[in-house]
């Protein structure tokens, strides 16, 4: 009836490719063959299982009765009318006794002394080789449903292990913003809010993901991926330094915006290793390895300080601090800086300062050697303070400065050339002399 050559070919194919193990093709196989028999050759109500011998390519059947009592069934009166009958179903818990698929307890123990209630007494059937298309169809569709749900196990198991971790994979299609990724034996997305703003994938590219979620439903295995999670940020980094990998510096805190800029708090527990410089690598060779996988991503890598004077001025950092006062009772750090670093505490559009609250957890006040607040930070939102406007004489020196020199040079007006009164005097004074001059020489 079988092909063995060919049967164990297939179950090789599906062990090797999609990782479906041996023992479990052969379940479904003899399942399949069990609803076949049953669907030409059974009777309602019977539990029919088949057992198919690999070696030999035979099968045997079998029927399989539960072993019950009047406490688990409800015994059936030939007298009993159908109204009544139907009543009885409707207020009794117990379900009906059915001969095909129940044996009573005293019958069970005449052929199996030790038998127990709820226990499966098995009775061989008669061998058969040959279904109808019906059957045939019904046992087809029952392999192939039992192998889907064996591969999803398989990937389930497989890719529940692998979460948390970095995956490779090839863009399969984008639709709607979300982008599919074929990850091999599954298929992985990546939503639009998961993504770092502003990049763009196409079909066929090759790119990383944080597997962060993996979701089993009725409509197969879902795995959950992002960019713009801390998490990628921080295997990224793993992969390219091994102090970090091995647990020798470990990250603190990570407060990162995607696709703009990332603060990333390390510590050693090797007093004679440099947590930053495992980071930063050989001129920078290792943050610059991650920072061309995130697009170009700006990363700041600072030492993490159980003291939070210290770690607060660090997480601040490019910008050079004066002062760190602390309020516990608000969670409220006043940071003083000179007048000539406060653009860089504060950043562009107050980031610097925003990813140094979320990094520490505290309220950041960044002031002025004067004391006046010059931005507040919570690690959410930033409030800058206004400049002050310019004085008059400072805005007056900085017109004149731009007009003189961006005004280009111009030709001399007929107005220009007109004397003033003290230059006309002192012209007819030096007229008046050259003509008495030469009355004396005349004479």
């Amino acid at each position: 009836m079988f092909d063995l050559k060919v049967i164990n070919s297939v179950l090789d194919q599906l062990e090797e490719e999609r990782g479906i193990p041996r023992e479990k093709v052969i379940d479904a196989v003899e399942n399949a063959l069990a609803t076949a028999y049953k669907k030409e050759y059974g009777k309602r109500g019977q539990i029919v299982r088949a057992h198919f011998d690999i070696e030999s390519g035979k099968t045997e059947f079998f029927q399989v009765k539960i072993v019950v009592d009047e406490s688990r069934v409800r015994m059936e009166d030939e007298d009993t009318d159908a109204d009544t009958q139907a009543e009885a179903d409707e207020t009794d818990e117990r379900v009906r006794y059915n001969p095909e698929h129940h044996i009573l307890l005293e019958d069970a123990k005449r052929m199996k002394k030790d038998a127990q209630l709820d226990e499966e007494i098995v009775f061989p059937l008669d061998g058969k080789d040959d279904f109808g298309r019906i059957a045939a169809q019904t046992a087809k569709q029952v392999i192939i449903q039992k192998i889907r749900e064996a591969e999803k196990v398989s990937v389930f198991q497989e890719y529940g292990e692998r979460e948390g971790s970095i995956v490779n994979g090839t863009v399969q299609r984008i639709e709607r913003g979300n982008i599919y990724l074929d990850l091999g034996r599954a298929t992985g997305i990546l939503p639009r809010e998961e993504q770092i703003p502003g990049e763009r994938f196409r079909q066929g590219e090759r790119i990383w993901a944080y597997l962060y979620s993996v979701e089993e439903s009725s409509r197969g295995v879902f795995l959950r991926l992002s960019r713009s999670h801390s998490k990628f940020l921080q295997k990224l980094f793993e992969m390219e330094a091994p102090e970090l990998a091995s647990g020798t510096v470990e990250v603190k805190a990570i407060a990162r915006e995607p696709g703009s800029r990332t603060k990333i708090a390390v510590a050693s527990h090797d007093p004679h290793i440099d947590p930053v410089g495992s980071l930063v690598g050989q001129r920078g060779v290792r943050v610059s390895t991650v920072m061309a996988a995130l697009n170009g991503e700006k990363i700041d890598i600072v030492e993490w300080s159980e003291d939070p004077l210290e770690f607060i001025e660090e997480a601040l950092s490019p910008a050079k601090v004066l002062e760190v006062t602390l309020d516990e009772a608000s969670e409220t750090a006043v940071v003083s800086v000179s007048s000539d670093q406060q653009s860089l505490a504060i950043g562009r559009g107050g980031q610097n300062v925003r990813l140094a609250a979320k990094l520490t957890g505290w309220k950041i006040d960044i002031r002025s050697v004067q004391g006046d607040s010059i931005a507040e930070a919570d690690g959410e939102h930033v409030v800058i303070t206004p400049e002050e406007e310019s004085s008059p004489s400072e805005e007056a020196a900085a017109s004149a400065e731009t007009t003189e020199t961006e005004t280009p040079e111009e030709t001399t007006s007929p107005e220009e050339t007109e004397t003033t009164p003290e230059e006309t005097q002192e012209s007819k004074v030096a007229t008046e002399g050259e003509e008495e001059k030469k009355e004396e020489e005349t004479k």
